[in-house]
Formats: structure tokens, sequence, C-alpha cells
């Protein structure tokens, strides 16, 4: 049975003007807002997917700066374009955007205009293409995330569960009614913005300096700081794993994971799952064609993903030539400018060749960021 449209809340059409006035006047300047450029927009719509803008802001400028459209970036090596992703995680954004501009290009170059087009690009959902094309092409097709999905419930004091699909889609029929004439874009913005710095998750809310609070329900009634309500999350499964920091001369060894499953494709520091003892990491090494000249504990590390939690025991590995079927011996400067290392891994970058190095770059790009 189909479901019966809700008549939208008539405060819904006041939240508009309020929100656009205070846009207009405490919007942030950022890189991607500079001008309507809808790959720009694309670019950094994917890269905030689960990270922070300051964050991703020097990751978008190297990022641009090397792949600056769409076709540079359906023609980049795949290695330059996950070197270029290192750092920001979940490796499959990347590799979906290619993906998707490789169709650009192979369907005449020219980005979609639509979101029901930008649909049909691999790694665009709903809400990056609502982003775009309401940004881009002014068109009243919302971006609903879990920014906006937190301002809604609050400002109409909504029990609903917003994990479920009906309450999301119901939401954006709702906000598709109240887009107003000519500021698409900015009025997609101000409700992003307005979740980002002002409508924040718990107690961290700010409610003195919302330019909705005059009508929002939930601080009338006080439960703002408890909605949005959603379903509890499963409990993470925890993966022993044994990871090896291989090490000949001033090389280490690397090992592409499989095509399929976690990190897919993605290189790794070769490890196993579950927790070996040392003499059991000889007998290890010795299977894949390596001879050890020493195996030394080097620490435990936990690395937490969206489903499962891995708990890493590591070892450093001295081997006496660089052999082993499957495995890329990198030295450092190939590990720092080619070859791209999971965040998982970064507890036992010490270990690795041109350390003291890499932590110096490390150190001033996250005061860039």
């Amino acid at each position: 049975m189909k479901s019966i449209e809700k008549p939208i809340p008539p405060s819904l059409v006041r939240l508009v003007e309020p929100l656009l006035q205070w846009y207009k006047t405490e919007g942030r300047v950022l890189p991607w807002r500079e001008k309507k450029d809808p790959y720009c927009i694309w670019v950094s719509e994917i890269m905030l997917q689960q990270t922070r803008i300051e964050t991703v802001k020097p990751y978008f400028a190297r990022f641009l700066s090397a792949l600056p459209d769409v076709q540079a970036l359906a023609m980049a090596p795949e290695d330059k374009l996950l070197k270029l992703w290192q750092g920001l995680g979940y490796y499959s954004r990347v590799r979906n955007m290619q993906k998707a501009a490789r169709q650009i290009m192979a369907g005449g170059g020219e980005f979609p205009h639509t979101a029901q087009e930008l649909l049909k690009l691999p790694g665009i959902g709903e809400y990056t293409a609502g982003a775009i094309a309401s940004i881009a092409f002014g068109e009243k097709a919302p971006a609903v995330d879990g920014n906006v999905l937190r301002v809604l419930s609050r400002y109409l004091n909504s029990p609903e569960d917003i994990q479920k699909p009906a309450v999301r889609q119901q939401f954006s029929s709702w906000l598709r009614q109240i887009y107003p004439d000519g500021q698409e874009g900015a009025f997609t913005q101000a409700l992003m913005e307005l979740g980002e710095v002002v409508c924040l998750p718990g107690a961290a809310l700010r409610c003195d300096g919302c330019p909705l609070r005059e009508n929002c329900e939930g601080a009338r009634c006080q439960t703002a700081a408890a909605l949005p309500n959603r379903a509890p999350k499963k409990p993470q499964r925890l993966q022993p794993r044994t990871v090896l920091v291989l090490r000949c001369g001033e090389k280490a060894a690397l090992r592409r994971r499989p095509e399929k499953g976690l990190l897919a494709g993605l290189w790794e520091l070769p490890g196993v799952d579950g927790h070996c003892t040392k003499e059991e990491v000889r007998v290890l090494l010795s299977r894949w064609g390596l001879s050890p000249v020493s195996v030394e504990e080097a620490g435990e590390f936990t690395h937490v993903f969206s489903h499962i939690r891995w708990q890493m025991k590591g070892y450093l590995c001295r081997v006496e030539r660089e052999e082993g079927e499957g495995l890329l011996w990198a030295d450092d400067k190939a590990l720092r400018d080619k070859w791209a290392l999971p965040s998982a891994f970064s507890g036992f970058l010490p270990l690795l060749p041109g350390s003291e190095e890499r932590e110096k770059t490390e150190k001033s790009r996250g005061k860039a960021e």
C-alpha cells in the first residue's frame, strides 16, 4: 500500500526567510563556495562525508591543484588518485568519483545538470545529487544529510527515527515545497551550515545564536538536546589481527589487499587475521618465502571501521632479501610520494623508512589543517 503524503507543517514555511538572512551574514567563506562549479562542489561533498571541514580544506586544495576538472580525474592513474586521498579514508569514495568522471567523459564531457541525472553516476546518492543540483544549477533538490535531519527534527520536535528512509523522504518532500525561487543554492547551504555550526549534536547545540529559535518546537518544549531519535547502532565486530612491518635495509614491504571486502584493492602492511606469537610469525615468513633476520614486537593498536574493530598486534621483521610473492618493496620516497597506506596502519608508520621526515611532514600538514 502506498503511503499517504503528510501535509506540510505550517511552521516550515516560516523557516525560510530567517534562515536565508542568517546565512547571508553568518555563512562561512569556504573554497568550494567561491563559484558555482559543479566539479568543485562534487569533490567537496564527497570529501566532507564523515570528515571535518577544517581537515578537508588542504586536501581539497591539493586535489583540485592536481586534478582540476572532470577530464583530469577520469585520466588519473589509480595510485596517484589514492595518494591524493590518503588520510581521508573510505577510498571507495574516490574510486567511485573516478568511475563517475569516466562515465561523464564517455557521455561527451558535460556535467549532468539535474539530480535525476546525477543519481545515475557511481557513488552519488540523493544527498550529493541534491547538493550539486541545487547549488550549481538552481534545482529545487533537497540535500538531506544528518545535519539537516537534526535541524528539522528539532525544529518540528519530531519523534520519528531519522534512520528510516520514509522519514528522510518525507522531510525531503516538505523541503522541496518551500525552496525559495532564485535562492535554491543558498537555501541548501544555509540548512547545512546551521547544522554544522549552531544546531550541533546533543548538548553542544547553540540555541542562543539560532535564527530559527522563535519558531523551533524543540527549543520551546526543551527537547532539542535529545533529538533527533535514531535506532541504536549495532555493536562493532572485534577482529584480532597481526600486522608485520617487513624491513630489508631502507625498504619496507607492502601488499595489495583483495579487490573485494574491507580496504578493497589498497596497499597494506602485510598481515593475517588473529594474534600470532613470535614463533608463529617466523613460520609465516618462511611460508611467504622470506628469510627473517630478527622479529621484534612492535606494539598494539586499534582501528575502528564502521562495522568492525581491528585489534592489531604488530611485529617489526627484518629480512635478508627483497623477496616474497606479492610483496612490493618501497623506499622512503616511494612511501611518501607514490604509495598510499590506509590510516588503519598509522600507528606503525614510525617503523617505516624515513619515518622522521614523514613525521615532520604530517605535523606541518596538521598545522595547516
